[in-house]
């Protein structure tokens, strides 16, 4: 038995959009500047906001790390996100996470009603604690989690050395 799709009627308000943090700064701001220097030419405001890119939510993923006696573990959260499309780097004691979410929608054919997803380009930088071994870490990929094993480098302990005791001569 196949359901019946129906397009159901808004009533009441919309669904909530994102809420950006930094356009109610931009627009306290405009506010402040518009009482302090008064209107521009035509009603426009006499300081230009910033840009509408601005506006966009941010992609970052969201991390863990976690270590033990061998070794420390940073796990990166990257829903829809393919392997191919991730980058990690260590250079100079930095370990540097890249990728992309990229936009997978056809908006030529499709009329959109909500969006709510993020995508673009990330970067996480990590500054590497002394006595991890560069050379030695690895990286997975695995249901959307990237997990980055970095070993420790195990501590040598000093040897013991006796130290013959003379009779009292240089």
């Amino acid at each position: 038995m196949a359901s019946e799709i129906r397009k159901s009627e808004t009533v009441g308000t919309p669904a909530p959009r994102y809420r950006d943090p930094f356009a109610e700064m931009r627009s306290e701001m405009d506010r402040v500047f518009d009482a302090f220097l008064g209107r521009g030419f035509l009603g426009r405001p006499s300081v230009p906001s910033l840009p509408s890119a601005m506006a966009q939510p941010l992609v970052a993923p969201d991390i863990d790390i976690r270590e033990n006696d061998k070794e420390i573990v940073l796990e990166a959260e990257l829903p829809g996100i393919d392997e191919k499309d991730v980058a990690v780097v260590v250079k100079n004691g930095v370990l540097s996470l890249k990728g992309e979410k990229k936009v997978e929608r056809d908006e030529k054919k499709d009329a959109w009603h909500l969006s709510e997803r993020s995508y673009g380009a990330f970067q996480r930088t990590f500054q590497l604690p002394d006595g991890i071994d560069e050379d030695a870490i690895k990286a997975s990929f695995e249901k959307g989690v990237l997990r980055i094993a970095m070993p420790k480098i195990p501590e040598k302990t000093p040897a013991e050395k006796k130290i013959e005791i003379g009779n009292g001569q240089r």
